[in-house]
């Protein structure tokens, strides 16, 4: 058999790195044959591409020294990074939040779990989710012509030299310019290089190729030009429109804090992609990130409608139904996840707490069990946070404050434990470590309003109404609706108003 011809059917099985192997060895027979040069470009570029559509979380630089905020007091409801007052319920106040006062989502997404971070050290703490890779098609031609010195590669060195490419004479040849800036994007990671070949193919092509404005608008976008990003990507859906471009379009404004106009910008692409599932998704996950639960909860019934078995829908209904005092409702949703094949321990943690709320004992501490032999180091901490829950609502503090010592020494700055840690020091008459306790869930999750108000509860009760008084404020900054701190808000106004 033909090596070359070996070589792109490898390719094609997504053998890759024999694909690499065996034009390696036609290279060094041949250097310029630039049809095995391309091939290996792909191959190379195909082991380790990946879907950058999903937004990664915000970097350390982007979080901490980015001042493009236009408005630093946005109106509600216009913001991803200001908390806003939830819709969609009245049982909303009982769900976990971040630090931006948005509410958990039921997936692991980038951006999800903490936010926009207001610090350095929370910068730091921000997790981070890996990306999956997705495979890609592309045509594989015998197209042979004669390199340049670029081509040739020194053993054991780098494949392609990117200090003699002469990119102006690749952007005039479509047939080798895409794959080589996919090489270029991708495996090298070379962001300024990638820009310029795009750029010179862009005028090459005398911006007529919707492909390469796209491309142009992505780097862009990682190198933080979110304005030069739009006007590509704009101009590109002129010219073709396309799911990715929409997508595309839609983060530069979520980076930008405008949500309203990447809703917009979603609908306009469910007018050319009718009930598209990417694009409901991500309306579906604005609403989420602008507290609209109730109209997120009917993008994501929709996304059901098209693809039943979208992982991130029956996730997210399903906690919203649970933190809506519908446990039953709940399980049916985690029960189909399980079913899906599905099998970690977050999933039987969730089936744990539904089973304990829907009254069935019998499943509780079996799920907890499973969810603790599967739990890692991460996430073990929350499980055993949970299970001191399940002890509180059965009556045994002991075992109850046993649990949230076994979540801390997991994770020792798992703020909703010491809180509640000191709650039940309340109970047990012992005030000052509950304020100990209460103190530190403070300081490492200031954004929890909980905290705040038990410190500020206790404070009153021992007499040191002018703690309780300045506490009490930041709990209502935290939540800005809770009832029951406005209460005491009042109360300790009208003794120092009376005083």
């Amino acid at each position: 058999m033909d090596p070359f011809y070996l070589s792109i059917s490898l390719y094609r099985r997504r053998k890759y790195e024999d694909c690499v192997s065996i034009c390696t060895e036609l290279l060094q027979k041949n250097p310029y044959d630039q049809a095995i040069w391309t091939l290996k470009m792909r191959a190379l570029t195909e082991q380790v591409y990946v879907d950058d559509i999903e937004a990664e979380e915000e970097g350390l630089a982007e979080a901490i020294m980015d001042d493009d905020m236009i408005a630093q007091v946005p109106r509600p409801g216009t913001s991803l990074r200001t908390p806003a007052s939830a819709v969609g319920g009245p049982s909303q106040g009982m769900r976990p939040r971040t630090q931006t006062g948005r509410p958990l989502s039921g997936v692991v997404r980038p951006g999800t779990q903490s936010g926009r971070p207001g610090t350095m050290e929370q910068a730091l703490k921000t997790p981070r989710t890996a990306r999956t890779a997705r495979p890609i098609t592309s045509q594989s031609a015998r197209t042979v012509r004669l390199g340049t010195a670029s081509m040739l590669t020194e053993p054991g060195g780098p494949f392609i030299q990117m200090s003699r490419l002469n990119l102006g004479k690749y952007a005039t040849q479509p047939n080798v310019s895409k794959a080589l800036f996919e090489y270029i994007f991708y495996h090298e990671n070379d962001i300024r290089h990638a820009m310029e070949l795009a750029v010179q193919a862009t005028q090459a092509c005398q911006f007529k190729d919707w492909w390469w404005k796209v491309q142009l608008g992505k780097c862009y976008f990682l190198l933080g030009l979110m304005r030069d990003a739009e006007t590509q990507f704009r101009s590109s859906l002129k010219q073709h429109q396309t799911v990715e471009t929409f997508l595309r379009l839609a983060r530069v404004y979520i980076r930008l804090d405008q949500p309203l106009s990447a809703l917009d910008v979603c609908k306009t692409g469910l007018e050319y992609f009718p009930k598209e599932v990417t694009l409901t998704t991500e309306i579906a996950r604005l609403f989420e990130g602008l507290n609209n639960i109730t109209l997120s909860v009917k993008y994501y019934r929709d996304l059901l409608q098209e693809d039943a078995t979208n992982v991130e829908a029956i996730a997210c209904i399903g906690m919203q139904h649970f933190y809506t005092d519908q446990p039953e409702v709940a399980l049916r949703f985690y029960r189909r996840l399980l079913q899906m094949g599905i099998y970690n321990a977050e999933l039987f943690n969730n089936l744990g707490l539904c089973c304990f709320y829907a009254q069935q004992y019998d499943m509780t501490l079996t799920c907890f069990e499973q969810a603790l032999s599967l739990a890692t180091d991460e996430g073990i901490a929350d499980v055993w946070y949970n299970i001191a829950h399940v002890a509180i609502g059965v009556g045994d503090l002991n075992l109850a404050v046993q649990c949230l010592r076994l979540s801390l020494s997991a994770d020792s700055n798992h703020a909703p434990a010491y809180n509640n840690l000191g709650v039940l020091q309340v109970r047990r008459g012992q005030p000052e470590q509950a304020r100990a306790f209460f103190q530190a869930a403070a300081s490492l999750a200031p954004y929890l309003f909980e905290p705040h108000y038990n410190q500020a509860s206790l404070s009153e009760k021992m007499g040191d109404l002018q703690t309780s008084y300045i506490v009490i404020q930041k709990a209502l900054q935290a939540y800005p609706t809770h009832v029951s701190s406005r209460e005491l808000l009042k109360s300790l106004q009208r003794h120092f108003d009376f005083i």
